[in-house]
């Protein structure tokens, strides 16, 4: 049997060396961003690919029932990875570099903030309606790793986790996943810990 010790103790120091880097001011930046949305009751659309895809879904749990449970008010977080007959006949009628954009297109309001995933910062469908809510004036929330890609450049607000792993990466991004929704569930819903 092979002894995995050593990898095992690697991955964790390595992961707590990122978490070590991590910029409480970017954590911040994001959570007052999410704060006026939910606020003035504004969409968060939220998205990714692979992994990225499935915390973006478990972003818009987390936040709209996790937290709005507890709360007059709701977030209004909208996971653009969750339709799958949309997102497959986008790919395949228009192209896969738009399946995002053109699920924005239309739809976008004033104050409405994109909250884009990307491991690397480069996945051309991210960028795309990146660009798009750009143009049109909304707030870009950017969820990074690497060196943070062109998504860390364009994004009004980045949260960046700076490692050349994809996996550890995405355990980082779940990590603010669930360290902002603790933090708000205690300051909005006056509860300290999630029940089980």
């Amino acid at each position: 049997m092979s002894n995995y010790i050593p990898a095992i103790e690697k991955y964790i120091q390595d992961e707590i060396k990122v978490l070590q880097s991590m910029d409480p001011n970017e954590i911040q930046n994001v959570m007052t961003t999410l704060e006026e949305a939910f606020e003035n009751g504004n969409d968060i659309y939220i998205f990714g690919n692979g992994g990225s895809s499935a915390t973006a879904s478990h972003y818009q749990n987390d936040f709209n029932k996790g937290i709005s449970e507890h709360t007059e008010k709701k977030f209004r977080f909208r996971c653009l990875n969750d339709n799958m007959a949309t997102i497959m006949a986008v790919a395949n009628d228009i192209g896969f570099e738009d399946v995002f954009a053109f699920q924005l297109r239309g739809v976008l309001r004033p104050g409405d903030v994109v909250f884009a995933i990307s491991g690397s910062g480069n996945s051309k469908n991210v960028i795309k309606a990146v660009e798009y809510a750009k143009e049109q004036g909304n707030k870009v929330i950017g969820l990074t790793g690497y060196n943070g890609g062109k998504l860390k450049e364009l994004a009004d607000v980045s949260l960046h986790a700076p490692v050349n792993s994809m996996q550890i990466t995405e355990d980082i991004h779940m990590i603010m996943d669930h360290l902002m929704m603790s933090i708000f569930y205690k300051t909005m819903c006056g509860i300290e810990h999630l029940k089980d």
